[in-house]
């Protein structure tokens, strides 16, 4: 377990900082440093603490030292002395309003930002604007005592990625300043990128450990395929590549005695429909009269568990932890709406606990199923993907065979599952494991460059 140690602010010009005894033994330290910022000082042991750090104004000011009086880190490499981490949460979005800095999602980040004396990290909100490339230093917005305040401080030790959409994701402004923190700071930049359901199902594919897990998917390329497929397996789901939320998901089966095509979506007035067909060009002439079906993917259909009639499936939560390790940190029942085509809330689906919709045999035993199969899947996906990821939100399945499928890996998952009473305790814990993570990010890029930077 990591030390974490009070940093107080003296009112004296001396440049030395006073430390525990425990924290000095047998180093030699001649330099402190807080995010980019660094200075040589001179070190003493304090006589009277054991979880203090004392530094002086001159050094608060060099540093940048926000101080914000909650209790943080020390690592020592090379004979520095780097307290923090300091992290910065990259973002995009932001308003003027002092109140709701960053609009409707102000409250989450509130949220994300007070765990963060919990993980003992200095944690603030930033975009491209709030950065002053000549000087090195962000004008942070950091979220203490109940109120938004701007503080500038040095460039952070990590960055943890919150882009909202695809559309920020994309923007060349924003690319560039990630490539810049990362290849010019050398700052490890964790959570990037939005997933593709082709590509994920294509890397993970690779990886014999997860192939049963996996739903046969292809990319929409012929009615020919479709049919096949529907021959198959009864019925199949046409999804967007991009997609999210449910959004643009349809459930097309076939009818073997009578021979007709279904289709189950949502129209654009939010309308869950079931149409009949008598051939599947049909069906694509009036339920996609105008959209390309080159962005879409058709993914086999599973018969569900279900409860009171209704399909099931299940969010799991993946995060890495502060040993870098992964671990459940929320699992969620999600029930289908009436005649809805997903389990998403706002097509009328409703979130449950396992617990809530299942015996203590069966919850235990689809617990166990649900959590090895997210476990196995957040390694494979990480073996597989560049860039440093931290979380991961599941949509998986379990057929009436209690076999399980995953649906979709989501890189920056929906919190909605959260909204359940018995799931906030989790809502925490999925916070505080993503601060907790940069802990060890700030960690390994001090003590192992090597293997973030490979």
């Amino acid at each position: 377990m990591r030390k974490r140690y009070l940093i107080e602010v003296a009112p004296n010009d001396q440049l030395i900082v006073f430390c525990p005894p425990s924290l000095m033994e047998d180093k030699v330290l001649n330099k402190i440093a807080f995010g980019s910022k660094s200075m040589e000082v001179d070190f003493r042991p304090h006589p009277d603490s054991h979880n203090r750090i004392v530094i002086s104004k001159p050094i608060q000011k060099v540093l940048q030292f926000p101080n914000l009086r909650q209790p943080l880190h020390a690592f020592i490499e090379n004979g520095v002395l780097y307290i923090g981490p300091l992290v910065g949460i990259f973002t995009a979005g932001f308003t003027q309003l002092p109140e709701q800095p960053i609009g409707e999602r102000t409250a989450f980040f509130s949220k994300l930002l007070s765990v963060g004396k919990n993980v003992g990290a200095c944690v603030f909100i930033f975009g491209e604007q709030h950065i002053d490339w000549e000087q090195g230093v962000i004008e942070g917005i950091f979220y203490h005592q109940q109120t938004w305040q701007s503080i500038e401080v040095p460039f952070p030790n990590v960055i943890y990625d919150r882009l909202p959409n695809r559309k920020s994701e994309n923007s060349r402004k924003l690319t560039r300043v990630k490539q810049r923190l990362q290849k010019d700071y050398l700052i490890p930049w964790y959570n990037p990128g939005f997933f593709n359901k082709l590509d994920i199902y294509e890397r993970l594919l690779q990886e014999g450990s997860v192939e049963n897990y996996l739903p046969e998917t292809h990319p929409f390329t012929s009615f020919s395929k479709i049919e096949t497929m529907l021959a198959k397996y009864g019925h199949v789901y046409i999804k967007p590549k991009n997609g999210s939320l449910g959004l643009g998901i349809h459930q097309i089966l076939y009818d073997r005695n009578s021979g007709y095509y279904y289709c189950r979506y949502q129209d654009r007035d939010e309308v869950n429909r079931l149409r009949k067909f008598s051939t599947l060009e049909k069906l694509f002439k009036w339920v996609f009269p105008n959209q390309s079906l080159e962005n879409m993917v058709v993914q086999q259909g599973i018969h569900l568990i279900r409860t009171n009639q209704r399909a099931v499936d299940f969010r799991v939560h993946t995060n890495k932890d502060e040993s870098g390790n992964w671990q459940v940190s929320a699992i969620a029942a999600k029930i289908a709406g009436q005649g809805s085509v997903t389990t998403h809330k706002r097509n009328g689906g409703e979130i449950k606990t396992i617990a809530e919709i299942f015996p203590n045999d069966e919850c235990e035993l689809y617990t166990k199923k649900l959590s090895q199969a997210a476990l196995t899947l957040s390694q494979a996906l990480e073996r597989n993907i560049s860039g440093i990821i931290g979380e991961i939100g599941f949509d998986l399945g379990i057929d009436k065979n209690g076999d399980v499928w995953l649906f979709e890996a989501n890189s920056k998952p929906g919190r909605s599952i959260f909204t359940h009473p018995k799931l906030q305790q989790f809502d925490f814990l999925t916070r505080k494991l993503s601060l907790a993570y940069a802990v060890f990010l700030t960690e390994q890029s001090l003590m192992h460059p090597e293997e973030l930077f490979k």
